[in-house]
């Protein structure tokens, strides 16, 4: 069966029920396992919706394989099947590098089924993760941001607000999904702090500089006059009154870049990589970046250090006499 061939929404309770019309006892289903996988990631790790869609789309075409090799049981899961199943992705075009991200899918299901003793051994422990060429994010320079920053129009509603939020998501390193989510409680005038909700539902306190504050509260005077702000506890408005969409800051950002002259691809991200990138640059250490940023784990922060160091290399060879 073609991968494309087997669709399923995976954020609906018993996305899998086609399968129950298997004569399999329900313990070994794999399908249903899959199932109870996605809704422990849902309940007990409060995944987002999108990260559980992605889950679900990555193991649906396990399930799909593992249909078309015969296999409808959690005991018929074993090395040979995962690696069959790496080597039909690679056939079908995917990338190593979303490769690497359907086993790593694969494997935190086989986690699942080991901690609920439906299996006692790891396939997966002999398989080697598709190798992937690592690539550096790429960041806006100082004055790039500053340009970016003070291109929405002052004075408007919507000029304040853009250049709000962008003063945010560059000051506190925030994603675009924490930022659309931000309330008017989030953000701690007097402390001078923002409350991001992260991955996982995790929170995090991150500090927020002077200009962020000041853009800030330019912008909540005149919210304060929009005819639905008293309705609505979020931070930043759309023009009915309800928070904005991932979609329309991409937008946004990407048309202010352009009006600047910034030629460069420009994304909600890349001001989150510009502020790991800046704060490494200016001597903030790893651990705090990784703190400030929400990372559950310092590999994930270490990214940017490389970054850091070709400005260190940078800055050498521009002022020692024997570089």
């Amino acid at each position: 069966m073609p991968f494309g061939a087997f669709w399923v929404d995976p954020l609906r309770p018993g996305f899998l029920a086609r399968f129950a019309a298997f004569d399999v006892p329900l313990a070994v289903d794999l399908a249903t396992w899959v199932d109870a996988y996605l809704d422990h990631l849902r309940v007990e790790r409060a995944l987002a919706p999108l990260t559980l869609e992605a889950y679900g789309h990555d193991l649906a075409k396990l399930v799909a394989h593992a249909e078309a090799s015969g296999v409808t049981t959690v005991d018929g899961l074993d090395q040979a099947l995962i690696g069959t199943y790496l080597v039909a992705l690679g056939q079908a075009g995917i990338s190593a590098s979303s490769a690497a991200r359907h086993l790593s899918a694969v494997r935190g299901f086989i986690r699942f089924l080991l901690r609920e003793r439906r299996i006692e051994r790891d396939p997966c422990a002999l398989v080697e993760r598709p190798r992937v060429g690592r690539r550096l994010p790429k960041v806006l320079s100082f004055d790039e941001i500053a340009l970016l920053i003070e291109a929405p129009e002052q004075g408007t509603f919507k000029g304040l607000r853009d250049r709000a939020m962008l003063h945010v998501m560059y000051a506190a390193g925030l994603r675009v999904s924490e930022v659309v989510r931000l309330k008017l409680a989030d953000i701690d005038r007097r402390k001078g702090i923002v409350m991001a909700l992260g991955k996982g539902g995790k929170r995090r306190l991150v500090p927020l500089g002077e200009p962020a504050l000041a853009a800030i509260d330019a912008y909540l005077e005149l919210r304060a006059t929009h005819p639905r702000s008293a309705a609505s506890q979020v931070l930043f408005l759309s023009p009915r009154g309800g928070p904005l969409t991932r979609q329309a800051v991409w937008k946004l950002l990407g048309g202010y870049a352009r009006a600047v002259g910034i030629a460069k691809p420009s994304s909600p991200h890349k001001l989150r990589h510009s502020f790991a990138t800046h704060l490494l640059e200016g001597g903030a250490d790893l651990r705090s970046v990784q703190a400030l940023l929400g990372h559950a784990n310092v590999v994930t922060t270490e990214i940017y250090t490389h970054l850091a160091d070709d400005h260190v290399r940078a800055a050498y060879r521009r002022a020692h006499p024997r570089a």
